[in-house]
């Protein structure tokens, strides 16, 4: 089985891609930053990430999964010494769960106040 959430976005349809993918029971989520519907919300690596987490627990919802049926976390980050910062906000909401974790530091993103992106895959037991 294999079924796409989307986000409304248009940069779905134009660059090709879903908000979500689940294939059975896994679900991939694309790399979400903090935009909102005024633009991005936060403007530091705590609040953005904060507010990345909430959008994904949304869309984990959605699909019918939960923060804990994430397996993995990537966070992707344009000043890696806010390492603490964005860990800091995943730890309230991972700090039990576990998934795996991946830190990377990226160049800024095509819009400047983007200071994150958060990937995650979750899977439910079979």
């Amino acid at each position: 089985m294999r079924k796409t959430f989307g986000s409304g976005s248009v940069w779905e349809q134009t660059l090709g891609y879903s908000r979500a993918v689940q294939v059975d029971n896994t679900l991939f989520i694309s790399a979400t930053a903090a935009s909102g519907p005024d633009g991005i919300v936060g403007d530091d690596f705590y609040s953005q990430t904060k507010y990345i987490l909430e959008k994904l627990g949304a869309v984990l919802e959605e699909a019918g999964f939960s923060y804990e049926d994430v397996v993995q976390s990537k966070l992707y980050l344009t000043d890696i010494s806010k390492w603490e910062d964005a860990g800091r906000a995943h730890g309230e909401v991972f700090g039990d769960i576990r998934p795996t974790l991946a830190l990377v530091h990226v160049l800024p993103f095509l819009d400047q106040e983007m200071l994150v992106e958060i990937e995650l895959v979750a899977q439910k037991s079979a």
